[in-house]
């Protein structure tokens, strides 16, 4: 029996593709966009067994139009259908791939490539980007990619190595022809560089075995999870990719809700280069592209160590075909050094409890960038999201004389550009019940005087957001600012709403000018923490539908309304943004980069929760 909040099957996949194609009215040659569970609402959870419904997205290169409604799986009945008028679906994979086979066709690129000395053409890689939306009226209203190309290296493992400078076709991928080709001149290719793959490899490193002989500390049922008082649904999203459902921790026998839905809802990749074509390096990896479609199948002693415990997922393709992507979601437990201690010198004892945490994650492949999710859970009632960052940086061709304007030289030939990785997170919360409100706590240093004669008095400022215009905030170090959400009408022992804390961990903010193109079009980077009330279909915070969309949609839309946000169903949307440099150490290929932030609980418990961890064996008297 599937839980409501299951993924979408194989088979239901295949059903609401065959619905749409039956009943939707689309032409023969429109593809699908998007396939996926529609998920019911709380009340919907709560009164029983809701119907199965899979929303679906297409786009139909004859009209140019975006389509999108609900497939009910169990009556077979399509709900909703409309042209979302002005809308542009995502760039599906297959969409990519016949993109820059397209550009690699043309005479005009072809002859490009030859003004380079590039006559043989079986190493050229040219990737077709969503163009943005830079006001270009030819391109209004046009299905338009633009594409940015490389050259193998003699290796043929690296297809990033040698980017081939100022050369950008230019596609429109309803119509699968080349619109026009923009040369910005010819640059020097790069030399060759290092292949990826070393034959001369280190000697010295021992084998590491991490073996749990009992088995895990967690079970699993379908895609329930249970461990250590946590218990959680591992789902997935062909856009959003890994998405947890139903957090809660299990106190003094009573499951307590904390979060009915946790995302990574968006991921903007702007670049800092503003000369030829590379201004329009401005990557939606997630509303453009879709992170769910790149999820990588893992591997047990590469991409995961341990006892794990694998989840598959299905997406599709253009046609509608279920697509299945094995061991696409890892889960394992792993130790994470001292979890409490405490040495009594008088009495000569030592107590010491070792942490261990749960994990939960997936990777993606997106281009040349590679993204970890890392959805961490802790025995005392932590939650820690980190994102791990590996792959090839984007380069640009440069003359081997100039120095690098916009990044660092990297390798001769490359400028790899400064960039930043920015990430919204969506968390539906749910401490200890549907009815929260938010906060915001402040640190201030007292004045000497009277009251602080010593100079050493910190004052705690914890403020009430009222609604939606007040919650949109950054961070402060000044005043160690971090944002608290409450649930009112729960008080722990001591008399205080319960709560969950979020700590900010590493951040930045955009360079980009607000009024810029993608600056418009992701105005939701511009504030660290953002607090919306509970609507349906406010998921996205760029909006539903942010390629080519010429921006104003999403969070500042929605918060326009300015709705309450004291004692109702609270969303807070968390912006991490990783501000790139590229070293030389970064190439050929970049070592993992770590951001990462943390849910604490905040007056939820009455005390450490994990006290009655038990020492790990072999006990001894310190523990």
């Amino acid at each position: 029996m599937k839980h409501p909040l299951d993924p979408l099957s194989e088979s239901e996949i295949a059903n609401a593709a065959a619905l749409v194609r039956g009943k939707g009215g689309l032409s023969s040659h429109a593809w699908f966009e998007t396939i996926a569970l529609h998920e019911p609402e709380k009340a919907e959870l709560a009164q029983g067994n809701p119907p199965r419904l899979a929303f679906v997205c297409c786009y139909d290169p004859l009209t140019g139009q975006t389509w999108d409604g609900i497939a009910d799986l169990e009556s077979g009945l399509l709900r909703n259908w409309r042209h979302v008028a002005g809308a542009q679906a995502r760039i599906v994979s297959d969409e990519f791939v016949m993109g820059g086979e397209v550009a690699k066709a043309d005479p005009r690129v072809i002859a490009a490539l030859a003004l380079r000395g590039i006559t043989d053409l079986t190493g050229v890689l040219i990737e077709a980007w969503s163009a943005g939306n830079f006001g270009i009226a030819e391109e209004q209203g046009e299905r338009i990619a633009y594409c940015h190309c490389f050259l193998r290296n003699t290796a043929g493992d690296n297809p990033y190595e040698r980017p081939i400078a100022n050369l950008h076709p230019v596609v429109d991928l309803r119509r699968r022809i080349v619109t026009r080709v923009d040369d910005f001149g010819v640059v020097p290719l790069p030399p060759d560089g290092k292949p990826l793959r070393q034959e001369s490899l280190r000697t010295d490193l021992k084998p590491l075995h991490i073996t749990q002989p009992e088995g895990p500390s967690f079970t699993v049922e379908g895609n329930l999870v249970r461990w250590q008082k946590w218990q959680m649904r591992v789902g997935f999203h062909v856009r959003d990719g890994l998405i947890l459902h139903m957090i809660g921790y299990e106190d003094e026998g009573r499951l307590r809700p904390i979060m009915h839905r946790a995302s990574m809802a968006e991921m903007v990749v702007p670049y800092g280069d503003p000369r030829g074509g590379a201004y329009r390096r401005n990557a939606f990896d997630t509303g453009e592209y879709g992170v769910g479609q790149f999820l990588d199948s893992l591997t047990l002693g590469c991409d995961c160590l341990g006892h794990i415990h694998y989840f598959d997922a299905w997406h599709h393709d253009w046609h509608g075909k279920p697509k299945h992507i094995r061991n696409a979601i890892c889960m394992h437990e792993e130790d994470f050094g001292i979890l409490w201690k405490y040495s009594d010198p008088a009495r000569g004892t030592v107590t010491v409890k070792r942490s261990r945490r749960l994990v939960i994650s997936s990777i993606s492949t997106i281009g040349n960038y590679v993204y970890g999710f890392f959805w961490y859970f802790y025995q005392d009632g932590t939650i820690g999201v980190e994102v791990k960052a590996t792959g090839i940086p984007l380069g640009s061709g440069m003359a081997q004389d100039e120095p690098a304007q916009y990044g660092v030289k990297v390798a001769p030939g490359v400028e790899a550009h400064v960039h930043q990785h920015v990430f919204s997170f969506r968390f539906d919360m749910a401490v200890d019940g549907e009815r929260n409100a938010v906060s915001e706590v402040n640190f201030a240093a007292v004045p000497m005087g009277p009251g602080n004669p010593h100079g050493n008095a910190i004052k705690v400022m914890e403020n009430q957001l009222q609604g939606e215009s007040d919650a949109q905030r950054n961070m402060d170090l000044a005043s160690a600012r971090y944002w608290r959400v409450t649930n009112p009408n729960k008080l722990n022992s001591l008399g205080d709403p319960v709560a969950y804390k979020l700590v900010p961990g590493v951040n930045a903010l955009p360079f980009n000018h607000p009024d810029s193109a993608i600056g418009r079009r992701a105005a939701f980077m511009y504030k660290h923490f953002w607090a919306t009330q509970y609507a349906r279909d406010e998921l996205y915070p760029a909006g539903w539908y942010p390629n080519l969309h010429g921006g104003g949609d999403g969070l500042p839309l929605w918060t326009a309304q300015n709705r309450s946000l004291v004692n109702e169903n609270i969303v807070v949307w968390y912006t991490m943004n990783y501000h790139h440099l590229p070293r030389p150490e970064d190439w050929p290929v970049q070592p993992c980069i770590y951001a990462s932030f943390h849910w604490m609980p905040s007056g939820f418990f009455d005390s450490n929760p994990a006290l009655d961890v038990p020492s790990s064996p072999p006990a001894s008297t310190c523990c």
